[in-house]
């Protein structure tokens, strides 16, 4: 599946509440925040070049979030930033005086933090995320995990002191019990997706993700001409091409959100015009991005910055894996886990099957996003065939012998 975007909203700007939150200002909010986090490190941008050389492009770039905060995932800076928001905003009101991020560890703030929990819904990523987030303030979390869930990635969150509450069902249904839960305990939910009278928080998350793409552009040698980023319920597509549509403005990129054919819920809103919850199909292996209602918050800046949505099958996913794992002589060995590498792997169907649609074509200076290491050590062994720990030491030696 290929579209182009046709919505009426596309190239109008982005609502006033959508651009102050993945702004400049919003950005500068993340970056201040996350120099108080002991473990924060800009994570790497790896060039391609044989990769570019082979697909007849000038550049592939790909930003490294399997190294984030010590979680695996680009979650590590949406979850946990939005629980640091939300504990130093109910601190304020508790105190009556703004409370600032630094005052996190005083004495006072920790007792308005101790009797907080926040919930919400995972794939996994996100809430190990929250979890982390929680615990690094002083809070409870409450973590919802559905049967798709793996023991693996549920035990990585546990480790962070959360309660897991087992779900029956697929993500779509642990968000529906996460908020019903929720609200009769008076927990605060803290979702990476929005629904009606819910977007405030959802924006936070996506705020979060905004370091990304500004450390990017800081690397980048030269801005992208084109960017391909993959989407569970849109909120890393939306805040990556939302923080490029402000500052870049007509210098943006063209961009392409990609998604598994088998939970395709951007694509269905790009079909329909507005979110529309899309048919349960069989799981898909890329199972961080396994949605099936696209996110209100994200589909709004989508359908305005957004310039293409297309889908990739199972098997295009475990080759990129793969290409990642062991790459061409000369391109650096990248642990991607199943869904990490889903934008490259719509890259390289782009270029067989879309060259003239998005414009690709030698001078084409490409930027992806390696979304997850292997968060599932065990699963990422199953499908590529070597462990994280041979894709590494793999790369040291081509590295010590160049």
């Amino acid at each position: 599946m290929f579209l182009l975007n046709s919505n009426t909203l596309h190239r109008e700007p982005l609502e006033p509440v959508d651009a102050e939150t993945l702004g400049v200002a919003g950005a500068d909010t993340v970056e201040r925040f996350l120099a108080h986090r002991d473990n924060h490190q800009v994570t790497p941008l790896h060039a391609l070049p044989a990769l570019a050389g082979e697909l007849g492009l000038s550049t592939i770039h790909i930003k490294n979030e399997g190294l984030r905060l010590g979680l695996g995932s680009f979650k590590a800076l949406g979850g946990a930033y939005a629980v640091f928001r939300l504990v130093l905003e109910e601190a304020s009101r508790s105190l009556g005086r703004p409370v600032d991020v630094a005052d996190l560890d005083r004495p006072d703030i920790r007792a308005i933090t101790a009797g907080m929990t926040v919930a919400c819904a995972t794939d996994g990523n996100h809430g190990r995320s929250v979890a982390q987030g929680a615990q690094l303030v002083g809070a409870k979390a409450a973590i919802f995990v559905h049967a798709g869930v793996s023991e693996e990635r549920i035990a990585a969150i546990a480790r962070y002191g959360a309660e897991m509450i087992r779900v029956d069902g697929n993500y779509d249904d642990s968000v529906r019990q996460a908020a019903e839960v929720s609200a009769d305990k008076g927990w605060t939910v803290v979702s990476d997706t929005s629904w009606p009278g819910y977007e405030r928080i959802p924006g936070l998350v996506m705020q979060g993700y905004t370091a990304i793409v500004r450390e990017a552009l800081h690397q980048l040698p030269q801005p992208p001409t084109h960017v391909f980023v993959q989407a569970g319920v849109g909120g890393i597509a939306a805040a990556v091409a939302g923080h490029l549509a402000i500052v870049l403005g007509d210098a943006r990129p063209t961009f392409t959100v990609v998604e598994p054919a088998r939970a395709a819920c951007v694509v269905a809103a790009a079909q329909a015009g507005r979110v529309v919850k899309v048919a349960h199909d069989r799981p898909t292996v890329m199972a961080m991005l396994e949605c099936y209602e696209a996110s209100a918050v994200a589909w709004r800046v989508l359908a305005r910055v957004a310039d293409a949505f297309m889908t990739v099958d199972e098997d295009e996913a475990v080759a990129v894996m793969r290409l990642l794992a062991q790459p061409s002589a000369g391109d650096p060995a990248i642990v991607s886990g199943e869904s990490g590498g889903v934008g490259l792997a719509g890259l390289i169907r782009a270029v067989a099957d879309h060259k003239v649609a998005l414009g690709l074509d030698s001078p084409s200076r490409v930027l992806l996003i390696n979304t997850e290491g292997a968060t599932d050590p065990h699963r990422y062994a199953e499908l590529v065939g070597m462990t994280p720990a041979d894709v590494l030491a793999g790369k040291m030696t081509a590295e010590a012998a160049s």
